[in-house]
């Protein structure tokens, strides 16, 4: 027999409305698949689990009151039907609730956000300041503050539709937050890695195309319009240039943007569960 925990509370503006409802209970049987049971109590993982739930209790509030962030979950089945996350539960409901699907085009059954997105664009939180600028590097828009605190991530979030990036659960637990992943590896490196293989990303690179400090797009500029600001040695070998008309920082192909592909195409590779490439070999994705 499964193991039971206390019951939920129902939302805040539900108290009050129905006093005598509040201490009545429903049982639901739960089953969390694939990476989400990492945010569960591990006796609970990767098998079914009765839950006390009260009875005004959304199964958005119980996931999360089980620790899975909501922005973490793409299919909710109750019963084996598709609901949204304003689904009340009711006694005897059997729910599943999976994460993204990375092989399966599931889209006729999603009911949990309104649309899909149409420009893959990130917020990363404070702690994520690496794989902020490996996104750059990348050519992904990725607002960057180091000051920002939760509520202006909120803010940013839904204001310019953006992922937010984070390894904080409670921060993917705001009600004003409708997208975001939680990012499991703690390096830099690895994070992208996640990041493209999660959200199907290693076709969408732009290389280089965006500016490491201001995040701004990088624009093609004539060679003589930036030759005052060129040391000799560049002045002299390079022929393409670009810069960023927020910094007005002037950018070409050297050694260290040579270094910067190499990195992009381990991380692909990786990704792509692709042996590593040695230094110096390029990928088909920059070409």
């Amino acid at each position: 027999m499964p193991s039971r925990i206390s019951s939920v509370a129902p939302p805040k503006g539900d108290v009050g409305a129905h006093q005598e409802r509040t201490t009545a209970t429903v049982v639901a049987t739960f089953r969390f698949y694939e990476e989400l049971n990492d945010f569960i109590a591990r006796d609970r993982r990767r098998r079914e689990f009765d839950f006390d739930c009260a009875t005004d209790a959304t199964v958005k509030h119980v996931i999360e009151a089980l620790g899975v962030p909501h922005t973490e979950v793409e299919l909710i089945l109750v019963n084996g039907v598709s609901v949204d996350f304003a689904r009340r539960l009711r006694h005897g409901d059997r729910v599943s609730v999976y994460p993204k699907f990375e092989a399966f085009d599931i889209s006729p059954l999603l009911r949990l956000r309104p649309y899909p997105l149409r420009v893959t664009r990130f917020v990363a939180d404070a702690h994520l300041g690496g794989l902020a600028h490996l996104l750059r590097m990348a050519g992904f828009d990725t607002v960057y503050d180091n000051a920002a605190d939760d509520v202006e991530i909120q803010r940013i979030s839904g204001s310019d539709e953006r992922i937010v990036l984070t390894r904080d659960r409670d921060l993917l637990k705001r009600r004003g937050i409708s997208r975001g992943c939680y990012v499991y590896a703690q390096k830099p490196d690895a994070q992208l890695s996640e990041i493209l293989t999660r959200l199907d990303l290693a076709g969408s690179l732009r290389p280089l195309s965006r500016c490491l400090k201001c995040n701004a797009p990088l624009v093609s500029v004539d060679k003589a319009q930036v030759i005052d600001a060129l040391p000799p040695r560049v002045r002299d070998r390079q022929h393409d240039f670009s810069t960023c008309q927020v910094c007005r920082r002037v950018f070409w192909e050297g050694s260290h943007w040579r270094h910067m592909r190499e990195r992009l195409a381990k991380a692909v590779s990786a990704a792509a569960g692709e042996p590593e490439l040695h230094p110096g070999a390029d990928s088909s994705i920059f070409r």
